[in-house]
């Protein structure tokens, strides 16, 4: 027994001493940026000259100035980036779900050619999000773009509609891109976890002439539900720290301002470097959050259903 644990500690020493260079390097490269971002939130530190930064505790946040109240918790313009940002993350996300599951049972299906259709699923996947975002830009634009000529020449729509321009478009705009490029990566997810799944149930299934729908939501949608929750979670972090998509599509305008774009707007063109650090900080305290509570939740769900 004394030779067994002896032998455990020089595996963890072992262990530890591999990790090591990584650890070493991860706290560099990602723990030195977050506590140095956390840190710079709570001064008033200007792009222009960051050394004569001071501190000045929760005043980025919340503050009292001769009675009236300032800071990021009662700016509208950062509580109207946290609605853009959840509500593009919880629209997105599901119909990226619902619609990655549907192409998923379609290529898990045996059929001539699976393989080219797999492939070319992908594609929009592989393709860069900037490179994806201006395609959509010039195919989405009023005057020039096919979106609009194809609706008019349906009569769908009578006259050209500036789709990411207008308040009430906009964000759908941006959904609909996200949707188009992201559902094959939820797609993926899932094909792999229905590949995995025995095929007895199925053929039980088959013989008693159980509807193909009623196996889909008590067989399979059951057994394929711990990949599907990563792959809800996963696609929900990405979304959360949504930036790009919005900022080209839409020039970050405030109808579509994201949590990121807003931090970004305070950091670059406005140079306030402790307002930007402090949203950047609030954006990882709300995504660390949700991420916790997603675990936690899934943690307690298989539990239940290992039972």
């Amino acid at each position: 027994m004394a030779n067994r644990s002896e032998l455990t500690r020089a595996k963890l020493r072992s262990a530890w001493l591999f990790l090591a260079p990584m650890l070493v390097v991860l706290a560099l490269v990602a723990g030195w940026p977050l506590i140095r971002t956390i840190w710079l939130g709570f001064t008033d530190a200007n792009l222009s000259d960051l050394s004569k930064a001071e501190f000045v505790g929760f005043d980025n946040y919340l503050a009292n100035y001769d009675g009236e109240w300032a800071g990021l918790l009662v700016e509208p313009l950062w509580w109207r980036a946290v609605y853009n940002t959840i509500w593009f993350a919880v629209v997105s996300v599901v119909l990226e779900t619902i619609l990655g599951t549907i192409v998923a049972l379609v290529l898990n299906a045996d059929f001539k050619g699976r393989a080219l259709v797999r492939a070319a699923v992908l594609v929009p996947w592989a393709i860069p999000t900037i490179v994806s975002a201006k395609m959509w830009g010039w195919m989405l634009h009023d005057q020039f773009g096919v979106i609009n000529d194809l609706l008019m020449r349906l009569h769908v729509i009578s006259s050209p509609v500036a789709w990411t321009a207008n308040a009430d478009t906009a964000m759908w705009a941006v959904v609909m891109v996200d949707v188009w490029k992201t559902t094959p990566f939820m797609a993926l997810l899932i094909l792999a976890a229905l590949q995995m799944l025995p095929s007895d149930c199925y053929e039980a299934a088959k013989v008693d002439g159980v509807h193909p729908v009623k196996v889909f939501f008590r067989v399979t949608l059951p057994l394929i539900r711990p990949a599907l929750m990563v792959a809800v979670i996963f696609r929900a972090l990405d979304a959360l720290r949504i930036f790009d998509l919005i900022y080209v599509l839409t020039s970050n305008s405030r109808d579509t301002i994201s949590m990121s774009g807003y931090a970004r707007q305070q950091l670059v063109d406005f140079q306030e470097v402790g307002i930007g650090s402090a949203a950047a900080t609030l954006l990882f305290v709300i995504i660390a959050i949700i991420t916790a509570v997603a675990l936690t939740a899934g943690k307690v769900r298989l539990s239940e259903e290992a039972r």
